[in-house]
């Protein structure tokens, strides 16, 4: 007989406590092993759903949505779509007037199918095709952020009447993330350099063409960054570009885009980037600065993705198998993977997991949740407390799952993508159904 099992107390405690800060804002747990999201059972989505499965609370991302205007009056808000789209969420979005930062046609096309206002889109990405250029002028996009030479020469002979561009800056600022996900240091693919003269000489070639109107300039430091020392240290640098151009060619710039990649808790040891503490320093280094560089002020523009959808997503899947190797780890399989989160394969990522939908019976050891896929890299949680007694049929909770999961998801081994379940008011709904196998064989001609 366990401890847990001798001390009800204690199996009660252990039960009924969420890691604050990683569930969603309506996330409760009871004594019996449920948790609830929006009112809606874990273990009641997964049962009419089936697993795996993504669980969106609608609520927490028009919150988080508010959170970020309410906090950084003045500031646009634009969410960047590549940590989850569907139109459900461009609905929510487009609802509580953000803007929307896009970076392909396709997700661009799903956002005016949507019926989200073109002009409040801003098309983005460090390579955008002809076609996608083509799309962005078909739909009246607002904005197209310009991220090298050979782009400003093919929107130039692309656009019949003036367009409004930023010029994307690499401010080489290392905001201490992970190499995959650093995007503002020097040497990688994303922007125009400083240090080399390669933005200044962006602008000069913006400024010469009368088809394109230079409204200003952007930058992206990375992701998942949990400190507001990084983003003050862009806003001086990208203000000193702006009075060197304002020495150099007279142009002043009305629009200053710092980027998102602000950071959410993973795990109970994971620091999220502090929202009032940003919008306390970081519009003010960017006063101080134009004041000091005697520039106009732009108006600010900040693109938080992963903080608006990450937090607010549970994934659920199905334990398949449990292995115990003697002397080493347990190893807890279950029905998803790599295929819907290669997050942990690619940067190392870490997650935290709960059993859920039982009683806990059993005091927690450490395990790691692997997946189903043919790579020995495909693992979901390393290390993670789970009851000793997990096992096959049981039902497992992953939190901060709302962010570039589905986004990134692939049909590794042909399996076919989750579903997407939005709750709130104790009421599920169908957001993205799951892939098929119909789905899947369809591009095939041979089947």
């Amino acid at each position: 007989m366990t401890l847990a099992e001798l001390v009800p107390s204690l199996r009660t405690s252990l039960a009924a406590r969420l890691e604050p800060g990683l569930w969603p804002s309506s996330a409760r747990a009871d004594c019996a092993g449920e948790v609830t999201v929006g009112g809606v059972p874990l273990s009641h989505v997964a049962a009419q759903h089936g697993t795996p499965c993504y669980l969106l609370d609608t609520d927490d991302v028009r919150l988080r949505c508010q959170e970020y205007r309410q906090t950084l009056p003045g500031v646009e808000i634009a969410y960047a779509a590549k940590a989850f789209l569907c139109s459900a969420m461009v609905r929510i979005v487009e609802r509580q007037g953000l803007t929307l930062d896009v970076c392909s046609a396709g997700e661009l096309a799903l956002a005016v199918a949507a019926g989200f206002p073109a002009w409040r889109i801003v098309l983005h990405g460090n390579v955008k095709t002809p076609e996608d250029l083509k799309a962005a002028l078909s739909a009246g996009v607002g904005r197209v952020v310009l991220d090298s030479a050979d782009e400003i020469d093919q929107l130039a002979a692309l656009v019949r009447h003036p367009r409004d561009v930023l010029i994307r800056v690499t401010p080489e600022v290392d905001a201490g993330v992970h190499k995959a996900v650093a995007t503002g240091v020097a040497d990688q693919k994303f922007g125009f350099g400083l240090s080399d003269g390669a933005a200044v000489d962006a602008v000069r070639r913006v400024l010469e063409r009368p088809e394109l109107r230079l409204v200003g300039l952007h930058c992206h430091l990375g992701s998942q960054i949990g400190t507001v020392a990084p983003y003050e240290l862009a806003a001086r640098r990208m203000v000193e570009l702006l009075a060197e151009l304002d020495h150099r060619f007279g142009w002043h710039a009305t629009q200053l885009n710092l980027g998102g990649g602000h950071g959410i808790r993973y795990t109970r040891t994971d620091t999220a980037l502090d929202l009032v503490t940003f919008a306390n320093r970081v519009p003010e280094a960017v006063r101080a600065a134009c004041l000091e560089h005697r520039v106009p002020r732009p108006r600010l523009t900040v693109e938080p993705g992963r903080a608006i959808v990450g937090p607010a997503a549970v994934a659920l899947y199905r334990v398949a198998a449990v292995k115990r190797r003697p002397g080493g780890r347990t190893f807890v399989a279950v029905d998803g993977g790599m295929s819907d989160n290669p997050r942990p394969a690619l940067y190392g990522s870490r997650y935290a997991a709960r059993l859920v939908g039982r009683p806990l019976r059993a005091l927690p050891r450490p395990a790691t949740v692997v997946g189903r896929h043919c790579e020995a890299g495909d693992v979901l949680a390393a290390d993670v407390p789970l009851p000793e007694d997990v096992h096959a049929g049981d039902l497992l909770a992953v939190p901060a799952a709302g962010a570039y999961q589905c986004s990134m998801a692939s049909t590794y081994n042909l399996v076919g993508r989750p579903p997407v379940v939005g709750v709130a008011g104790g009421v599920s709904t169908l957001l993205v159904r799951r892939e098929t196998e119909a789905d899947l064989f369809a591009r095939d001609p041979g089947c």
